[in-house]
């Protein structure tokens, strides 16, 4: 853990892929090894393209599942191992790591944070070019080891990445910095269907349709690993052994946990079943190239929701500058969006000004739930269970705008989970924030587990109307969600 001014910051609590504690939360920064003047500006440059990198891969598994279902005459079950294989390697990586320091020490500690990013992107790099050798082989096994092999990479850069970008500078400016790294990660989730599927579904055939395109992820890695080769990082003291620690007495931390799983599972599991799903005759029949544009707009508003919330639960805006400033970037996310599109030729503002209502109800719920994170949590959680079930028993462009909209209401829910869950831990907080991450294998399980579920309801003869019903899955996931946020994560002692 980091240590400063008497207050322990584990290295875990600075999360998950692009997404970390609520805006606006002020936290100690721990110094800097030796007194820098000179810019953050490159270190920075260097670090974000790190977030915008996996979150812009991530989510080109939502392409890639739709593409190798077709490839291999798969079942939603079978193509949604994708998934599994991806997010278990964070599982099965972090409870390594958890094992493995607890017994001896911080392996990220021994080697250095700086070389721990490079090897996170040189294994990343390894995962990818394992697609090229797959689709000459043509074994769907062998693609889903390359997905392990990425993940298991992309596990060490969310452990080493967010510390960076909070020393790297002034502890006054590590907000902003750390929100700017996040709004990047979107950015990359946001592009990823338009340009992957642009790639897959467009310009490639065949074989060649993951080849290349994952041949030049591999490439654009290993040019990252060079990039931070090169770039002066500052490295943060070195940990001191602590206490045992008993993480597991904490009811917040337990609830939490099952809360993180719950909401990576949902989250993913949506946006895996996207394409799919617009492709249904009953709810647009759009072709899988049409049906990607759709698809980064789920992700949009994610990234759309994460900048709103760095002004919402942030208390340097009050009253009526808290609206306006909101309002300012509501407004320019959806210009970038237009934008995005109108250059790759995907959607026009005919087809895109329900997401402006979309963004604009996002807005008016961040000004109706206030700043307290248990009961935004609630709130937010509540909406998207309300959008799940319109999603379950609508059709046409209601049910296909229910369900994009759920990526706004996901925005800040990763960051307050994870806070609530650690609050009160105290010297419990490095090994609680470790079993969080763990809980990412909600992204390997829900989505195999919504694919069963169509595939068991097609076989009664259900038809179209099996996928509908499938999203009763995360519909729970919801449902538990807004529990935790209301009642789940007070914080409470066993013994």
């Amino acid at each position: 853990m980091f240590a400063n001014e008497g207050r322990q910051w584990p290295l875990w609590y600075f999360g998950r892929t692009g997404l970390g504690r609520p805006s606006g939360t002020r936290m100690a920064i721990p110094p800097i090894l030796s007194a820098r003047k000179a810019s953050v500006a490159w270190p920075m440059a260097v670090l974000t393209t790190l977030f915008f990198a996996w979150g812009f891969i991530t989510v080109m598994n939502d392409v890639l599942i739709p593409h190798l279902k077709a490839v291999f005459t798969l079942s939603w079950w079978q193509s949604m191992l994708v998934q599994f294989c991806f997010f278990g390697a964070y599982f099965l990586g972090s409870l390594a790591y958890y094992i493995y320091s607890s017994s001896k020490g911080d392996p990220i500690q021994r080697m250095g944070y700086k070389r721990a990013l490079i090897a996170g992107l040189v294994l990343s790099a390894a995962g990818s070019a394992l697609f090229v050798p797959a689709s000459y082989v043509q074994v769907y096994g062998f693609y889903l080891a390359a997905l392990f092999v990425l993940g298991l990479g992309f596990t060490v850069l969310q452990i080493a990445a967010n510390p960076f970008v909070a020393i790297i500078g002034t502890a006054e400016g590590a907000s902003s910095r750390l929100n700017l790294a996040q709004g990047f990660n979107s950015l990359g989730t946001t592009l990823a269907p338009l340009i992957g599927g642009a790639l897959i579904f467009g310009h490639f055939k065949g074989d060649a349709a993951v080849r290349w395109p994952y041949a030049f992820f591999a490439g654009l890695l290993l040019l990252q690993a060079a990039w931070v080769y090169f770039t002066a990082l500052p490295e943060p003291p070195h940990a001191k052994a602590g206490e045992r620690q008993h993480a597991l007495r904490h009811r917040q931390l337990r609830n939490g946990m099952a809360a993180i799983f719950c909401y990576v599972g949902a989250e993913v599991a949506i946006g895996s079943l996207i394409i799919g799903f617009l492709g249904l005759k009953g709810v647009a029949g759009l072709e899988h190239n049409d049906a990607k544009n759709y698809l980064s707009l789920y992700w949009g508003g994610a990234m759309c929701g994460r900048f709103l919330g760095a002004v919402a639960l942030s208390n340097r805006f009050a009253g009526a500058k808290r609206i306006a400033v909101m309002v300012g970037i509501g407004a320019a996310i959806f210009l970038l969006l237009a934008f995005i599109n109108r250059l790759g030729g995907g959607l026009d503002l005919r087809h895109l000004w329900p997401m402006a209502v979309l963004i604009a109800a996002n807005m008016a719920v961040f000004v109706l739930a206030g700043s307290q994170p248990g009961k935004v949590t609630g709130i937010f959680a509540t909406v998207a269970a309300a959008l799940v079930v319109l999603t379950l028993f609508s059709g046409g462009a209601f049910a296909m705008w229910a369900i994009l909209a759920v990526g706004l209401f996901n925005s800040i829910l990763w960051s307050n989970i994870f806070t609530l869950a650690i609050n009160g831990l105290g010297s419990d907080t490095g090994q609680g924030s470790s079993l969080l991450v763990m809980m990412i294998l909600g992204g390997a399980l829900v989505p195999v587990a919504q694919g069963g579920l169509i595939d068991a309801l097609q076989a009664t003869g259900l038809g179209e109307t099996a996928m509908h019903l499938s999203f009763a899955l995360p519909l729970a996931c919801y449902v538990y969600l807004a529990w935790f946020g209301f009642r789940g994560s007070r914080v409470g002692v066993i013994g």
